[in-house]
């Protein structure tokens, strides 16, 4: 049995539901809270995932950051050495996905070149009259950038835990890889 432990990087523009995903994954779904207030700065929440098909587990801390330009610089120190990573967008908000680039190459500025799993979320399908970013363009976007692809609704709780779960299993198997590789060179 392995437990492992993930620095997990939340990011995306404001109101995209960053806030609401982590809350409602690290209270099993409890319930969606209508109002949420402004992140100023990095929420730090813990959460452990079991690996499926293992005894394993990962414990992610997820950092979930502050949308907002005024608290980038305040950011960057506390994303230093990230091991996965979480863009959010809206998908009501063509915006908020153009913005997704920007904050891919801050996050992976953190990384030193380094492949560390990395999963795109579009967010708010329960308004999907109002969908401006179709979901094949944002898949292409994730896969030409190697990154994980889904699309969920945190406020009808539907796929809300998914993205956590791809960055668990893929932070183990990148894991059980390295420890192959090492015990390949003894």
């Amino acid at each position: 049995m392995v437990k492992l432990a993930a620095k997990c990087l939340v990011a995306g523009d404001s109101t995209v539901g960053k806030s609401a995903l982590v809350q409602m994954f690290c209270n099993d779904g409890a319930h969606f809270q209508k109002n949420y207030t402004l992140t100023t700065g990095v929420e730090l929440l813990v959460k452990t995932v079991p690996v499926p098909e293992t005894s394993d587990s990962v414990e992610l801390f997820l950092f979930d950051s502050a949308g907002k330009e005024l608290f980038s610089e305040m950011l960057e120190k506390l994303w230093e050495q990230p091991n996965a990573l979480c863009i959010v967008y809206d998908i009501t908000n063509e915006q908020s996905f153009n913005n997704c680039a920007k904050w891919l190459e801050r996050l992976r500025a953190q990384t030193s070149g380094m492949h560390i799993p990395g999963v795109l979320v579009g967010n708010k399908t329960d308004l999907a009259g109002r969908r401006t970013v179709e979901q094949k363009q944002a898949q292409m976007w994730a896969e030409n950038n190697g990154l994980e692809y889904c699309e969920m609704s945190v406020k009808e709780m539907e796929n809300y835990e998914a993205p956590f779960h791809i960055l668990a299993n893929s932070f183990h198997r990148l894991y059980k890889e390295k420890v192959e590789a090492f015990h390949s060179l003894v």
